[in-house]
């Protein structure tokens, strides 16, 4: 029976073709997922390894917070790693050097004042130069190191970026005023956040101190043990050396490193779950083609396997024999998948470092036997399950009554279990949609689709009938037989279609899913902009962290603005050692620059220097207008705070608001901003617009941005996600166009004896091509419409989950784009037909008709 088999796979290869690429595709993406994460998790650590290479111990404080990020009474008064510190770890007896270290982040602009890179990786930090004049852990490329305020060092690909050469006059800033500084030299470097895209600006330590600490502070010191030094004893003698808080901690170089590899591993496992889960599905949708195509070449075979069994072939051999045949193809397909996915792998690399920029580590290709073994398993197993049906069905064919070619029908019980079984599921996917949706849970809703899903394929046969049947007079209006021909065709064998249909369901349920949940926040977040946000322009930095407090007036000094509010932090530490933060804001400006709704109080409460809490923020706390909050501000005064007003859900302010001219003074020097409001005379304009920029020095870091400017960018978040979600589902959809030519081409090659007599009695060439164009087109559009209705079912009910996080979010359905996908669904039909079609035509007629 396995020698059958095997040539029972080398007769029908042709036939085999399209399943095996489906498997193949299928397995390449799985395979090229965990090669590229695998390749990409080794490049990190390595890179990551050489940042500890010369690191024997490091001590770290975690109070001394960069001031571009400090709210305020988060950092100790005076040094807790301190140069005394620092000399008293070099002196003992098994430390060779011992390095303060201070960073935080600074912005170079390019020459036209733009952002070099991005504002999350905008690294700074001092430079440490030895005996030598250099500083092991950035090699210079150029150059010398910074000596004073007045010079900066760079890394080389930041310089090249922004045209810039040793001598040079760079702009750099922090979060304040625009510095220029002299460029000395051009370093190298193994950061991975500016080996990324980032950029690295290097100053002299006491400059590094003034802009991110203060005068002889570190923020960590690393220590270099001589050679041959233990160090556990290394770093026992550290602790004893350190001040004794529960902010320093002193820990080995091996374990940072240990631990930088297990936050590598946990972030390339999280991108690879995410790549799977999308592999995972081109697989699903490749169970429907193996399935549908095993179904077919068992019901042409209907002859030669009931020949089999009138010579004594048992049903679990015949059975056996079809899985073997599985086994083969998923086997054959699965290894050539392996070979493919090594080659995406390596692709997506080059393709990430070139066109997009990625940067990622360079390092050898990884191929682990877990990939090898994981992938062709999958491969194989998939192949194997979806053609175990198919090899039942074929076990059951009698001898006597299969002597006939005829597929034998399925039975009215078989049909009656079946559409039973799909009532159930669907039934209960609507109950979980419900459920979640009513619930605001998202795994709920998610259960619930998956169920529907899958209750809407079992049920597919039925609905195939009524729905092709809609447009089959039109068909028959416009292209006469055959049209007609074609709707028989598509509705002949309803398992048929619904399986080639269900598989390009899959695909476009959740792309018309991602469009409308991506359109709904969108919608909301545009208006929650222009309904809570009264302002005509917010500055921030525009990598989150604080603008500092001199901004506040530099904008202030703009002439002609009608208004203007700062928005800060401030931590108010209660007894019990609680802390609620408060936003504050100018209570006389307040008003004109943010849609404030109370629903208790009154919001003129902040100009008698009362809170407003938001009322979600009130009914979590226990708070109603009078309730008072007493603490510690910042800077050690006692805090006494009325709540005088509660307010709705805004998008600009949440928790806790009270009046900067209460709050400010006691916030604590150099505390930061989050952003500032700003109201003109005549609206937003660009001539306000570059007045702010202005004002604040063409800081590159600091991002002044209008209602436009912030719709603009939230739909670019949007569209980004989408973008890739379209791109990782595409290997699902190239399936499922493989289905539908698998089953056409094959639907021709089992009609040939038709296609033959309805050539002998008069219908052309072009018609019969017709004919295959239109069935191929009928079951795309139904596997398209299909799709779009549980898309649009299932993102409703996703939307309805986001309702804490956008209070007026509603379900937007955007018509052309819908209407696109299911354009997009009929052209796959009709490509899809091309080469079935084009065979069809060209049938012999003699030989068709004297064909079994």
């Amino acid at each position: 029976m396995y020698r059958t088999a095997l040539r029972t796979v080398l007769a029908h290869k042709g036939r085999l073709l399209m399943t095996t690429l489906a498997v193949l595709l299928g397995t390449a993406f799985v395979a090229g997922t965990l090669v590229f994460t695998d390749t990409l998790g080794s490049a990190l650590r390595s890179q990551s390894a050489k940042s500890y290479t010369d690191i024997t111990v490091t001590v770290s404080d975690r109070s001394a917070v960069s001031k571009g990020y400090d709210h305020g009474g988060g950092a100790e008064a005076g040094p807790a790693l301190s140069e005394e510190t620092r000399g008293a770890i070099a002196a003992l007896p098994g430390a060779a050097e011992a390095r303060g270290v201070v960073s935080g982040f600074a912005g170079i602009a390019d020459r036209k004042g733009a952002l070099i890179g991005n504002g999350f990786s905008t690294t700074g930090t001092n430079y440490v130069p030895g005996a030598d004049g250099t500083d092991p852990r950035y090699p210079l490329v150029d150059g010398r190191g910074p000596r004073g305020a007045e010079e900066i060092a760079l890394d080389a690909r930041t310089a090249e970026k922004g045209g810039y050469k040793v001598g040079d006059t760079v702009r750099v800033a922090v979060n304040g005023p625009v510095m220029e500084l002299r460029l000395t030299g051009t370093l190298h470097t193994n950061d991975p956040r500016v080996v990324s895209g980032g950029s690295l600006a290097a100053f002299d330590t006491a400059t590094a101190q003034q802009l991110y600490l203060s005068p002889g502070r570190f923020a960590e010191i690393d220590v270099r043990g001589r050679p041959g030094a233990d160090d556990t004893a290394l770093l026992a003698a550290v602790k004893q050396a350190v001040p004794q808080s529960d902010s320093v901690e002193a820990r080995t170089g091996r374990e940072l490193a240990d631990e930088q590899d297990r936050m590598i591993a946990e972030g390339t496992k999280g991108l690879s779950t995410v790549l799977l889960g999308f592999a995972a599905i081109a697989l699903f949708v490749g169970i429907f083609i193996i399935a549908n195509t095993f179904t077919m070449l068992v019901a042409q075979r209907t002859r030669e396997l009931a020949l089999l069994r009138a010579v004594g072939a048992s049903r679990k051999q015949i059975t056996r024999s079809v899985l073997a045949e599985a086994l083969l193809v998923g086997l054959t397909a699965s290894l050539g998948g392996l070979v493919v996915g090594i080659g995406i792998a390596t692709g997506l690399r080059a393709l990430l470092n070139g066109p997009f920029e990625a940067n990622l580590p360079d390092g050898p290709l990884v191929i682990g036997p877990a990939t090898v073994l994981g992938s062709v398993g999958v491969g194989v197993a998939v192949t194997v399950l979806a053609a175990w049906l198919p090899a039942r069905r074929a076990s059951r064919i009698a001898p006597v009554a299969a002597m006939s070619s005829v597929e034998q029908p399925a039975t009215q019980k078989s049909l009656v279990v079946r559409n039973a079984i799909g009532l159930l599921f669907a039934l209960a996917g609507v109950g979980g949609l419900l459920a979640g949706a009513a619930g605001k849970e998202a795994k709920l809703v998610g259960l619930g689709a998956g169920a529907l899903m899958i209750g809407v394929f079992v049920l597919t046969p039925l609905l195939s009938r009524p729905l092709i049947a809609l447009v089959a007079p039109l068909l028959r209006r416009l292209y006469g037989t055959p049209g007609k021909l074609a709707r028989e065709n598509a509705v002949r064998n309803p398992r048929r279609t619904a399986a080639t249909a269900s598989a390009l369901t899959i695909g476009v349920t959740l792309i018309t899913a991602l469009t409308v949940v991506g359109a709904s926040v969108n919608k909301a977040v545009d208006e929650a902009t222009a309904n809570d946000l009264k302002a005509d322009y917010t500055v921030a930095m525009s990598n989150f962290s604080m603008l500092s407090p001199e901004v506040a007036p530099q904008i202030a000094r703009i002439p002609g603005l009608t208004a203007t509010s700062v928005m800060r932090t401030v931590p108010v530490k209660a007894a019990e050692d609680d802390t609620s933060w408060l936003t504050s804001v100018d209570a006389a400006t307040f008003d004109r620059l943010v849609d404030v709704k109370t629903t208790e109080g009154s919001a003129d409460a902040l100009k008698q220097g009362k809170l407003l809490a938001g009322a979600d923020y009130a009914a979590r706390n226990g708070l109603t207008v009078g309730s008072t909050l007493t603490g510690t501000y910042p800077d050690g005064s006692p805090a006494t705070l009325t709540v005088g007003g509660l307010i709705g859900h805004s998008t600009v302010v949440s928790g806790l608001i009270a009046p900067e001219s209460v709050v400010g003074p006691h916030a604590g020097a150099g505390t930061g901003l989050d952003k500032v409001l700003v109201k003109g005379p005549d609206g937003p304009d660009a001539a306000l617009k570059q007045a702010l920029r202005d004002a604040t020095g063409g800081n590159p870091l600091i991002a002044v941005k209008g209602d436009k400017d912030i719709k603009a960018e939230n739909r670019e978040m949007v569209s980004a996600v989408l973008s890739m979600m379209y791109g990782l589902l595409g290997m699902s959809v190239v399936i499922a166009v493989l289905g539908v030519v698998n089953t056409m081409a094959m639907s021709v090659f089992e009609r040939r004896r038709e296609i033959g007599m309805l050539r002998a009695i008069g219908l052309d060439r072009r018609g019969i091509g017709r004919m295959v164009r239109l069935e191929s087109l009928m079951i795309a559009l139904f596997g398209g419409v299909v799709g779009v209705l549980l898309g649009i079912v299932t993102a409703w009910a996703g939307v309805r989950t986001m309702k804490d996080v956008f209070r007026n979010i509603t379900t937007v359905v955007p018509p052309v784009q819908i209407l696109g996908f299911l354009v997009a669904a009929a052209v796959i039909g009709l490509l899809a037909a091309l080469w079935p079609a084009r065979r069809a035509a060209r049938t012999d007629i003699l030989s068709a008709i004297k064909s079994d």
